[in-house]
């Protein structure tokens, strides 16, 4: 197939896939240019003052540093250009990618680790009703970890896997979730800039495949009041100079795995405020969830925050699950790369491992914040894990949310899902 386009795309701090299509001689010359004030742009298009984005000196230009690679794309003729962003020839603050890529460094230059993470996204199907309205995806026959036609008569997550292995998205598993309509979505573990890359071009794709079938794929974490949430799970391990997994080398927690289930643990209000970025998150991160509610920990446990499986010392990892799919990956992944790091160097204690159903007994006192404001509010209370993540991208995140869950304050359970609907 002759490429005849580039598409060159970033992730907002919104989980927005911003870009431009271009002439691929454009692309080769390394950079394309853009208003920094993309990033200060809300969902309804309201231009926010937000730190670090210069809306009141001039509206400045940023540029995507373009990488060598070009990946595949889904449309014909069209090639991939990923990239990091900069500002006046430095890294720009506000680039998760960026400062994801800052946050590997650390871990091999401090530790001589290098992070390797595998994504789960989970998502719901809407199809559109007779008189115009999305409906939920009419599927009576679904069941949990279906797969084919009863789970998906509209074959949309056959298209998807088609359409990702065609454009070198390395799917691990794919199956029907726990709800009707309901689907789960597994990226292979790769490095953690890479693992971000497939997460943030499986979520565009998949996405974009549903509206060619008139279909709308939502990652929204509760988009439907009396069904399950849908998440967004960083599992991540560590490899060591030799590609030994530093995770659970003997079949148990490592001192290193456990400083990072600590360094989680201490900062888990705070942490909510970067992974559960919509007001519909809080809908979804309740007692009893499945999802990353309660400050506990423990091996092979779904109803934990942070599950951990070393039955195989080659596979062992730590699975955090408070995200959901409306965060933007890479900051999802920097942050919980942070505070794992926050843990071992800091010496945090490790509270003892949940021994409780976690359905209707939990250990566990510590949870979320109740909503988005109160989870912002613990955030930038946390001045350890914002110096961590970069203040001034805190900073920024912390006005574009509060900034949207005020718009919100008044909004019902249907408006704040379809505010969010076509985007997320």
């Amino acid at each position: 197939m002759s490429i005849n386009r580039t598409r060159a795309l970033f992730c907002d701090l919104l989980g927005l896939p911003r870009g431009k299509f271009v002439a691929p001689h454009l692309a080769s010359g390394g950079k394309i240019g853009f208003a920094r004030a993309a990033f200060a742009v809300s969902f309804d298009r309201d231009l926010l003052t937000v730190p670090g984005t210069g809306v009141y000196e001039g509206v400045p230009d940023m540029d995507l540093i373009l990488g060598q690679e070009r990946r595949k794309g889904w449309q014909e003729g069209v090639e991939i250009a990923l990239g990091d962003i900069e500002v006046e020839g430095g890294a720009f603050q506000l680039d998760g990618r960026g400062q994801l890529r800052k946050t590997v460094a650390a871990w091999q230059a401090q530790h001589g680790l290098t992070p390797m993470v595998g994504i789960e996204l989970e998502a719901y199907v809407f199809e559109r009703d007779e008189d115009g309205t999305f409906r939920p995806y009419n599927t009576p026959g679904a069941f949990v970890y279906g797969t084919g036609p009863q789970n998906d008569p509209r074959v949309l997550m056959d298209a998807i896997w088609t359409r990702a292995e065609a454009a070198e998205i390395p799917i691990e598993s794919m199956n029907g979730e726990y709800d009707n309509g309901q689907f789960e979505l597994t990226l292979c573990f790769a490095d953690a800039v890479k693992a971000c890359d497939d997460a943030f071009l499986l979520k565009t794709m998949a996405r974009e495949v549903a509206a060619e079938k008139g279909l709308i794929l939502t990652f929204l974490p509760k988009p439907i009041p009396e069904r399950g949430g849908s998440g967004l799970h960083v599992n991540f391990s560590f490899a060591d100079q030799n590609g030994n997994n530093a995770v659970g080398p003997e079949e148990r927690l490592s001192t290193l795995a456990e400083g990072c289930v600590a360094g989680l643990m201490h900062h888990h209000e705070s942490l909510a405020g970067v992974l559960a970025g919509t007001v519909n998150s809080y809908d979804r991160l309740t007692p009893a969830s499945m999802a990353g509610y309660w400050c506990n920990w423990a091996d092979d446990h779904r109803m934990t925050t942070v599950r951990t499986t070393v039955v195989s010392a080659r596979s062992a990892r730590l699975e955090h699950r408070m995200a959901d799919g409306a965060v933007n990956p890479y900051v999802a992944t920097h942050a919980v790369l942070r505070a794992a790091m926050l843990g071992v160097d800091q010496g945090y204690r490790l509270p003892e491992a949940e021994d409780l159903d976690g359905i209707e007994n939990v250990r566990a006192s510590r949870h979320v914040p109740s909503s988005l404001k109160k989870a912002l509010d613990a955030l930038e209370k946390d001045s350890v894990l914002t110096e961590a993540l970069g203040t001034l991208l805190v900073d920024a995140l912390v006005f574009l949310k509060r900034d949207e869950a005020t718009r919100l304050e008044q909004a019902s359970v249907d408006e704040v899902r379809d505010f969010y609907l076509p985007f997320i």
